[in-house]
């Protein structure tokens, strides 16, 4: 999906791979599930913290969630949680409403020939036409996420509305040892001194 080829995508999409610089199986999964939860709830792309997007991954498709939802870091309505899943819960403030959106288990399943392919790959020892054969692969896969009910993609399920409270601003306080503002709940402690995270955790043992 080169240049010229994205121009018959939405500009929400080319937007989101301007944004993520690429386009990629990834970003589409986050794109289609993004869409999924909007759908879902109704809602628009957030212009303060009315949306909250809880993300279990920090790969390529939460750039979508950056980008159609409008929940960032910066806002404050971008949660992430360590799980390694393909799963997103979008909440709705206004409307006291959260889905659940995961992504079906046989979606990314590659047949087994391809496997020793992408061993190769990640060890960087494929050939040029076996990189080719995996190009064309990962092309194919692209089309098939874009093309595929949502329903066939995705569990959707709405979940209880505990929505994660908004994000606070806090006081600042200066580090003793490098002297850079810290953020006051995340200071620590070292030696009786106010202390940033990184100078707290010098230790030694006097070696």
């Amino acid at each position: 999906m080169g240049a010229q080829s994205m121009e018959q995508y939405p500009p929400v999409l080319r937007k989101a791979v301007e944004f993520h610089g690429h386009i990629c199986p990834g970003l589409l999964i986050g794109y289609r599930a993004a869409q999924a939860a909007q759908s879902f709830l109704g809602a628009d792309r957030a212009e303060d913290e009315d949306l909250v997007a809880v993300v279990e991954n920090d790969a390529c498709s939460v750039d979508a969630f950056q980008v159609l939802l409008g929940c960032t870091f910066g806002k404050g309505n971008l949660i992430y949680r360590d799980y390694g899943k393909q799963v997103y819960t979008v909440f709705d403030r206004a409307a006291n409403k959260a889905v659940r959106v995961s992504l079906k288990s046989d979606v990314l399943e590659r047949p087994p020939e391809m496997e020793p392919l992408f061993e190769k790959a990640r060890k960087n020892e494929a050939s040029a036409e076996e990189l080719k054969i995996l190009d064309g692969y990962r092309e194919k896969t692209m089309e098939r996420l874009l093309d595929m009910d949502t329903d066939a993609l995705f569990k959707i399920e709405e979940v209880p509305p505990d929505v994660p409270e908004k994000a606070r601003i806090f006081k600042s306080v200066t580090c003793h040892f490098c002297g850079e503002k810290v953020m006051e709940p995340r200071a620590r402690v070292r030696d009786g001194k106010v202390a940033c995270i990184p100078c707290s955790e010098v230790y030694t043992r006097g070696w």
